[in-house]
């Protein structure tokens, strides 16, 4: 009954195949929260897989609903008793779209299949893969220890995907039942494949739309050339005074006055590697100054998705009547979200771009969020996976993508710490959706040990 008698289960667990065989079973269900026909499927993938799994290990399960949501939402506690240690868990078990027509021959987004030593399936990275390491580590430690020592508390959604919709109001109407000292929950990359990793929070993220919408047609480029404006130029213009050549961002409110120090040492420690299968770091690009850690981790970015004016598939000898762009910014704490659009909206007008309209599109807004990398738990965390694994692990201040951490911490009131178990050349939200089998089996062990040191004691919540 000792740490290392549990850490020698878990991988014992995973080199017979258990652990694999519950995977592709999960992978199998195809839980696209995109379609509305896959509700059943969303539904099933609670009750068959999730609640199975959860009260296995003596937890009690409830369904919960919001007229916002278009899944239930699963909660599992055990609770051990008063005075210990409280975690709260979080996954989700949708996907994105399948996308079958484009993975590779030989594979399926709904079976987990080997192929040049890495694992395929839709959610091995997102989320499936994640939250299996992590029910499995307790149930590790339960095996073990014949109990967790601390209480647990879990909740599985299924609509991250199409951006969370009633998570927000699920947490705030049942604050008190999900009570607890700490959010412990896994999703996102780590910084490389080989390098453990905690991350603090999520940057923020705002999509929108900029339109031109100058007349009712087009007009042929030989008569009107010269005498009528082109939406395509206009719009290049604009964008081009958001940012510079260089992707340096030219609106005052949309970047932090400063990186804070504690965000710099962190990163310091930390360098970005997307793996062979990644795109090279473009060294010239972004904010100046800043090194490629700090400039995806620690600043904000801004990104257009989309551009289209006139007909791109069949062109023709006409001024384009409109034009359009999806854009986002991507940012992190210190940005005020409630300010962004109306910052750009006075930087258009002082430009001359009154024509372009500023459309939101509607998704959910994510909310910039980190908590101190120096915060006592931070250190805690960090420690157990550095003892597990062997290996200093990367210390995030917030992920660069964006996730609803600030229900976690603004509706909840909870630290944060995820510790990701997938990698930047994951292909997640893409064709080929892998992960590395070596990855899962550390980061199963890495879970373990984090599990089983959350109940022996010691914690900064039980050192008060």
């Amino acid at each position: 009954m000792t740490r290392s008698a549990a850490i020698a289960r878990a991988g014992e667990h995973f080199d017979c195949g258990e652990f694999r065989t519950t995977l592709a079973r999960r992978i199998a269900m195809p839980t696209e929260s995109q379609r509305p026909e896959r509700a059943d499927v969303l539904a099933a993938y609670l009750s068959d897989e999730m609640q199975p799994a959860f009260e296995a290990m003596g937890f009690k399960c409830r369904t919960l609903r919001h007229p916002l949501a278009k899944a239930p939402f699963l909660f599992a506690q055990r609770i051990e008793g008063t005075g210990l240690p409280t975690v709260f868990g979080y996954g989700h078990g949708d996907v994105i779209r399948g996308l079958e027509p484009e993975w590779r021959s030989g594979l399926s987004p709904w079976q987990l299949s080997e192929h040049d030593g890495r694992w395929y399936g839709r959610g091995i990275a997102d989320n499936k893969g994640q939250h299996s390491i992590n029910l499995q580590a307790m149930a590790n430690v339960l095996a073990e220890r014949g109990r967790l020592g601390f209480n647990a508390k879990y909740l599985i959604e299924m609509g991250e995907e199409t951006g969370s919709p009633g998570l927000r109001e699920l947490c705030a109407e049942h604050r008190a039942l999900f009570d607890a000292d700490l959010l412990l929950a896994s999703d996102g990359p780590r910084l490389r494949a080989d390098r453990p990793t905690l991350f603090l929070g999520s940057r923020g993220c705002l999509n929108f739309d900029l339109r031109i919408d100058a007349r009712a047609g087009g007009h042929h480029s030989g008569n009107w050339g010269g005498l009528i404006s082109n939406p395509g130029i206009q719009m290049a213009h604009a964008i081009a005074s958001i940012v510079s050549p260089t992707g340096q961002i030219r609106i005052a409110e949309w970047v932090p006055s400063e990186l804070p120090a504690a965000v710099r040492r962190a990163l310091a420690d930390c360098e970005v590697d997307g793996g062979v299968d990644g795109p090279a770091i473009d060294a010239g690009w972004g904010e100046p100054g800043l090194s490629p850690a700090e400039r995806v981790f620690g600043w904000c970015s801004f990104e257009v998705l989309a551009f289209k004016t006139g007909n791109p598939e069949t062109p023709v000898n006409a001024i384009p009547p409109r034009a359009w762009a999806r854009c986002q910014l991507r940012f992190v704490v210190g940005i005020n979200d409630s300010r962004i659009l109306p910052a750009l909206r006075r930087h258009l007008d002082r430009h001359g771009f009154q024509m372009v309209e500023i459309v939101e599109t509607g998704e959910e807004r994510f909310r910039a969020t980190r908590i101190d990398p120096d915060d006592p738990w931070v250190r805690w965390v960090a420690s157990s996976i550095a003892e597990t694994s062997g290996k200093t692990p990367a210390i995030l201040p917030n992920l660069g993508g964006s996730l609803p951490n600030d229900i976690f911490t603004d509706v909840l009131g909870l630290r944060t710490v995820w510790v990701p178990h997938s990698y930047p050349g994951c292909s997640q939200h893409a064709p080929n959706e892998h992960l590395p089998p070596e990855l899962l089996r550390e980061a199963l062990l890495v879970m373990t040990g984090l599990y089983w040191d959350l109940g022996a004691g010691g914690t900064p919540a039980a050192a008060g």
